[in-house]
């Protein structure tokens, strides 16, 4: 009896697709990152001495491998593993001519200069599909290329203010509240690798690359959801209402016995089952909580008595005769709990990256997991300029000679 015959191992997802990435602090590195997790070669290009701005966003910073602090941020590994840094100059002559060449091979380009910005160096849309038909070009700015803000620079704290996403964080008790992460940001580089994914296919069809406008402000009031459709239909502004749900109740953070712990009672089986196990079948049978329209219209009302049962035992008595019952609740972990959490253990959501200055770089995994094409293991972010030689000479074809002559230029 002979062996079956075994696959090949899966190319990842992306293979064979090149990424410019001239993007630069968070929404088109979290964009290039992704579409590098799914394996594409991501080639990042940096100015020389400097880099991505983030590479100084510290402390902390990485540790080598002797535990001395490196110049490398956090806040830069966060967003740039799977890549290769190649430093140009952008603003010579000699330095857009090296990325026009990189362009004219590559499959995408992602930047997040201003409206304009790249223009003046030949490196904007038009020029660069002029030299490559087929490139996806995708320019991520804070409110896109036209429109009387377009000319103005997006930063995601202001665009969570202006979009309307902050009126709607916080408690109503306390000033308007940004969220914990730039998550507009990250909205951003995700909506952009959706275009990008969608343009590729639609290349794959017609031939032809395509230029996607991907604007912070769109994204966020794009992913303000049924808050936006609450005042779309509604009519009146929604308001801060701290933990709690605008649309269900109740579905909020609640104290225990010795913490506190999040009720997420989505129908009225779930509210019925939880009077049941709170001692508080007298209330699944009020009129006026029967339905979640009922306890909406009635939130005032209902939270105190459920706040009151949940105060008689502890988080963990609560989780557990909770999750019993099929009733959805859950811990408020710091993020060293989240990583703590069996869950996280069990998917290996914490990873430890081989860094070139010796030691690992840690890292978050991507969430991303597709079973016929998984890829291999993730790259740690690269050092400033780690593959400039490598890039040139293999995609290129520059001597040592002619790479010694850009680099003492301080070309690259």
């Amino acid at each position: 009896m002979t062996d079956a015959p075994t696959s090949p191992p899966a190319a990842q997802a992306l293979a064979g697709i090149r990424v410019l990435d001239l993007s630069r602090v968070l929404a088109g590195p979290w964009a290039t990152q992704t579409l590098g997790d799914l394996g594409a070669d991501v080639i990042k290009i940096e100015k020389p001495g400097e880099g991505d701005d983030t590479r100084g966003w510290g402390p902390p910073w990485l540790a080598d491998g002797e535990g001395n602090p490196t110049r490398e941020s956090a806040y830069f590994l966060a967003a740039n593993r799977n890549k290769r840094s190649v430093t140009i100059d952008m603003a010579t002559p000699e330095g857009q001519g090296l990325i026009r060449r990189l362009a004219a091979m590559s499959d995408v380009v992602v930047e997040n200069f201003k409206v304009g910005g790249l223009k003046r160096y030949g490196l904007d849309h038009e020029s660069l599909a002029a030299l490559n038909p087929r490139l996806v070009y995708c320019s991520i700015t804070g409110f896109g290329q036209d429109g009387p803000e377009a000319g103005r620079a997006g930063y995601d704290f202001m665009i969570q203010g202006m979009s309307g996403l902050m009126s709607v964080t916080g408690s109503p008790d306390t000033e308007p509240q940004k969220v914990g992460v730039a998550l507009v940001d990250i909205l951003t580089g995700l909506n952009a690798t959706i275009a990008i994914l969608a343009a590729l296919e639609q290349r794959h069809r017609t031939g032809c690359g395509q230029h996607i406008d991907v604007a912070l402000f769109d994204v966020a009031v794009a992913s303000l959801a049924n808050q936006a459709l609450n005042f779309l239909v509604g009519g009146g502004a929604p308001r801060r209402l701290g933990n709690a749900h605008p649309n269900i109740v109740p579905y909020q953070a609640f104290e225990t016995g010795d913490g506190h712990l999040i009720l997420a009672v989505g129908n009225d089986a779930q509210f019925a089952r939880f009077c049941r196990l709170a001692d508080l079948t007298e209330l699944a049978a009020d009129t006026r909580f029967a339905t979640n329209r009922d306890r909406v219209a009635h939130r005032e009302a209902l939270i105190p008595f459920v706040a009151a049962a949940l105060k008689r035992q502890t988080t963990g008595e609560w989780l557990a005769m909770l999750d019993a019952a099929g009733i959805p609740a859950g811990p408020i972990n710091t993020i060293a709990q989240a990583f703590a959490e069996p869950q996280a253990l069990a998917r290996g959501l914490a990873l430890n990256l081989s860094h070139p200055l010796g030691g690992s770089a840690s890292g978050v995994r991507s969430p991303l997991r597709l079973s016929g094409s998984p890829g291999g293991a993730p790259t740690a972010p690269p050092l400033l300029g780690q593959h400039t030689d490598e890039v040139l000479e293999q995609l290129l074809g520059l001597s040592n000679i002619e790479r010694q002559a850009l680099r003492a230029a301080g070309i690259v």
